[in-house]
């Protein structure tokens, strides 16, 4: 695709602005068709796909926020004149084209194609099936915006595909394909990674823990513990696993109290059977496979560890690499955490659902990526371009 100027691209995004306002309405009754014939059972699929008002605002947000960046292309990364005269320029470029497969949420729609546009990229919008109403809307405002400012259509397109045609695509694309992100649950990731022939950038599942140290302050750890669960039960920045270390001076009692709090937030507990004597509930956990589980749900699971290693062992073993807390007053342990625990974020003393683009000051996002290649946590603008060498010279050859 040929380089836009900023000027341009901005063009684009303040009708796509004009166009998500004038057309609210059309929107939100697309969207009601969605909600009308969605039949699962899943609540969190059912909540990131609501649009109202609010999430119409939020996007018009995330366009302007995206617009009021700097162009992250033809970046200088660096400069450097050899001794055999060679002059060498690093500077950012475009990907060329990326695909993003993504279920339910139709923000999505908005916030993978304002930010993959204004870094000169070429985007394929794999939605859900249960969003298809609500996405075919934002796409049609998208078309108007690009073909109101003399831009083809082709920059996003909106790919109507089932999974068998999926696969096929992912295997032998019709168009040249740069990057795939797929965003979704481990059997999404699998799928793409199984079948994708270009580079695929993992924005991973969730799963995330919080480790009760024996010196926990309590009157912090709990509205933490409380808020990484309950703020938004759908977020793959939501809290799922507690371990609350054996050593602790009163490990009933704050056991007993993390329940009730959570308890009191309509989340059911499943305990390790060490802490179930001392807890309300008598759901066990079964066996070790709910360690690796996503929640998504009202749902916590309480276990213990034995000391910090422990901590950091078990949860390098079985969290998804998203977020994941200590709960300390200890300078020296938080930051063995915080360096051993390898997930995208790490935290001392704070929620994890502070793992997002607009908290952690990126802005919009396309994804968390849970990759340790290119970029690691919220990929904003600037994590939306690659780099290419620009090599200037008089007749130089290697000798």
């Amino acid at each position: 695709m040929k380089l836009l100027t900023e000027e341009h691209k901005n063009n684009v995004l303040q009708s796509m602005m004009d166009l998500l306002n004038e057309r609210k309405e059309q929107i939100i009754k697309a969207n009601q068709k969605d909600l009308n014939q969605f039949t699962g059972e899943d609540q969190a699929l059912y909540d990131r796909l609501i649009v109202n008002s609010d999430k119409v605002d939020d996007m018009i947000r995330a366009v302007r926020e995206v617009k009021e960046q700097e162009d992250p292309v033809g970046k200088i990364i660096s400069d450097n004149t050899l001794p055999n005269g060679l002059d060498m320029v690093n500077k950012t470029a475009p990907f060329g084209t990326i695909m993003i497969i993504y279920e339910s949420r139709p923000d999505v729609t908005i916030e993978a194609a304002v930010l993959a546009f204004k870094a000169n990229n070429k985007i394929l919008l794999k939605g859900g099936k249960e969003a298809h109403h609500s996405n075919e809307e934002l796409v049609d405002c998208w078309h108007k915006a690009l073909e109101s400012n003399q831009l083809d259509k082709e920059w996003i397109q909106y790919l109507k595909m089932d999974r068998e045609a999926t696969q096929e695509f992912l295997k032998a694309p019709d168009q040249p394909l740069d990057l795939i992100v797929p965003r979704g649950g481990e059997r999404l990731i699998q799928f793409v990674k199984q079948h994708a022939t270009c580079a695929v950038l993992v924005s991973g599942r969730g799963n995330n823990f919080a480790y009760v140290a024996p010196d926990a302050d309590m009157e912090k750890a709990i509205p933490v513990i409380v808020n990484a669960k309950t703020n938004k039960i759908s977020g793959c920045n939501a809290l799922d696993k507690i371990l609350i270390d054996t050593n602790h001076p009163q490990l009933e009692q704050v056991s007993r109290d993390i329940e009730k709090a959570l308890v009191q937030h309509k989340i059911s507990i499943v305990a390790s059977d060490e802490l179930l004597p001392m807890l309300e509930t008598d759901q066990a956990i079964s066996n070790d496979n709910l360690w690796f589980e996503e929640f998504l749900a009202r749902k916590a699971a309480i276990g213990t560890v034995d000391g910090l290693e422990d901590a950091i062992n078990l949860i390098n073993n079985y969290s998804g690499g998203h977020s994941n807390i200590i709960l300390t007053e200890s300078d020296q342990a938080a930051a063995q955490f915080m360096e051993q625990v390898d997930s995208a974020a790490v935290y001392h003393n704070a929620s994890t659902r502070f793992t997002d683009g607009g908290q952690m000051g990126v802005g919009a996002e396309l994804a968390i990526s849970t990759d340790k290649l290119h970029h690691r946590g919220p990929l904003g603008l600037k994590q939306l371009v690659t780099n290419k060498y620009y090599v200037s010279g008089n007749g130089q050859v290697r000798q």
